[in-house]
């Protein structure tokens, strides 16, 4: 049986989404290679967010080819939806597979294999032109494969309707905080934004498969998950019957036994009191809210065509900081969007060094093809862009150091990772609080285990503790 590696770029839900074809692919036999230089096959799954993205995908697929020229090479992901002929130009690539056909590629992948072995001689590939390629794929329909220039299957996103579900495990914390993507997709059109030319339209996971999932999680020996999607707030109304996300937040709680629930990215105006409730309500939700703001000038909130103005985001981050003093609130911010003058941007650190956020996730402005912002004339020259973002970001950084020393003499309840060390005093153990702080523990200690400890300081960046009596 062929071998497969996923080379995964962007964010959780790509992440989801490759989590979910190499289920696919296990299950129909295939085995993981510990790398693309010794796979059958490598998908390289791709991010559009930013310029930069693209860039990492192509020389990706560069690296991929020199190491490993008879791999097959599949193409998929954001990217692969916005310009596929881009990524089919590259030497070595055979397939190009959007957004709107990713369900196909384990199909597409068991096909080519079975004509690999038994119709085909196989031979290495030299470039673009050689290869087995896709000539033809329609659901349900049989595939054909033949040496040839890369093939691009692709159609339109709006048309997908299918969610691509299965845990996000593994990675940097191992298998102690699975992403469980519960939501795809946006609605929304923000003028700066990709996302939904390449996703499509919001789409939601039944509830009763999100509550089955974690009990499967739980099973596993998760303890804490964490719920992702691209606009969670709108999840579940596309359902019939509507569900909502606060319902289906009751409904973990009360149907499993997970001991912490983390939420991602929740737009500002989804924060309503009675979402912050359920987080106060239950120790089991961890205290973090990561809510994005993209700019503080009113001005330039209404050429991003944001819905909301920057006191409206005030409103909610405050109100979150009443409710729950403890919580972690982080925030994205743009730096350099078209039309952005030193006024808006200085009212943005204003705005942000008031409220109570905690940490900040910075980007630089990058203009996407086929957005209401790559039309604007009034692009920001890219040095005053890079000078903005990096005090954005030092910015950031102070709220973050402010928040950690609030921390000193507290105890804490931290999930521990797999990640060690020593340093002069002894081993370490890095850990996550419940509201989003990275911890080093006093000692040796297995991966996935809740422990209470006393935060005595602040090393490198890290909070530093001790574990207390058990």
């Amino acid at each position: 049986m062929a071998t497969f590696f996923i080379e995964q770029f962007g964010c959780r839900a790509t992440q989801a989404d490759a989590a979910a074809i190499e289920r696919q692919l296990l299950e129909r036999g295939y085995a993981v290679s510990p790398d693309a230089n010794s796979a059958d096959v490598v998908v390289v799954n791709t991010c559009t967010v930013t310029a930069a993205a693209d860039l990492q995908a192509r020389q990706a697929i560069r690296t991929i080819r020199k190491g490993n020229p008879a791999a097959r090479v599949v193409v998929t992901g954001c990217y692969a939806q916005r310009a596929p002929e881009e990524l089919a130009a590259l030497e070595g690539v055979s397939w190009v597979v959007g957004n709107s056909h990713k369900p196909e590629i384990p199909r597409l992948i068991h096909e080519m294999t079975h004509a690999m072995t038994h119709e085909m001689t196989p031979v290495a590939a030299s470039g673009a032109t050689q290869g087995f390629v896709l000539i033809s794929a329609i659901a349900g329909a049989t595939l054909s494969f033949e040496r040839g220039p890369a093939q691009i299957l692709t159609g339109d996103i709006l048309a997908q309707h299918e969610l691509l579900v299965a845990p996000v495990e593994g990675g940097e914390a191992g298998h102690t905080r699975p992403v469980l993507k519960i939501q795809d997709g946006c609605n929304k059109r923000c003028s700066f934004c990709v996302i939904p030319q390449v996703r499509g339209s919001s789409r939601s996971m039944e509830p009763g498969r999100a509550v089955d999932e974690i009990r499967k999680l739980c099973e596993g020996g998760a303890r804490e998950v964490v719920l992702s999607g691209i606009d969670l707030g709108n999840y579940g109304r596309d359902l019939a019957p509507r569900a909502g996300l606060r319902e289906l937040l009751r409904r973990i709680l009360d149907e499993t036994s997970l001991e912490r629930l983390r939420v991602s990215s929740i737009e500002p105006m989804d924060i309503t009191e009675e979402l912050i409730a359920i987080f106060a309500a239950n120790a089991r939700m961890a205290r973090h809210f990561h809510v994005p703001l993209q700019s503080g000038s009113d001005r330039v909130l209404a050429a991003m065509h944001r819905w909301y103005r920057a006191e409206h985001y005030a409103r909610r981050v405050e109100h979150v900081r009443e409710r729950l003093a403890d919580a972690a609130i982080g925030a994205d911010v743009i730096a350099g969007f078209p039309g952005e003058t030193e006024a808006d941007h200085q009212a943005t650190l204003s705005f942000i060094e008031r409220l109570p956020i905690t940490y900040l996730h910075v980007f630089s402005f990058s203009s996407r093809p086929g957005t209401a912002a790559a039309k604007l004339r009034n692009q920001v020259p890219e040095r005053d862009i890079a000078r903005r973002a990096r005090k954005l970001r030092a910015l950031g950084e102070a709220k973050k150091a402010a928040f950690q020393s609030q921390q000193a003499g507290r105890p804490m309840r931290v999930l521990t990772l797999n990640r060690s060390g020593r340093d002069a005093a002894g081993p370490w153990t890095r850990a996550l609080s419940g509201n989003y702080l990275d911890a080093r523990v006093s000692g040796a200690w297995p991966a996935n285990q809740f422990v209470d400890v006393q935060i005595t300081g602040v090393t490198d960046g890290y909070l530093t503790g001790s574990a207390l009596s058990l």
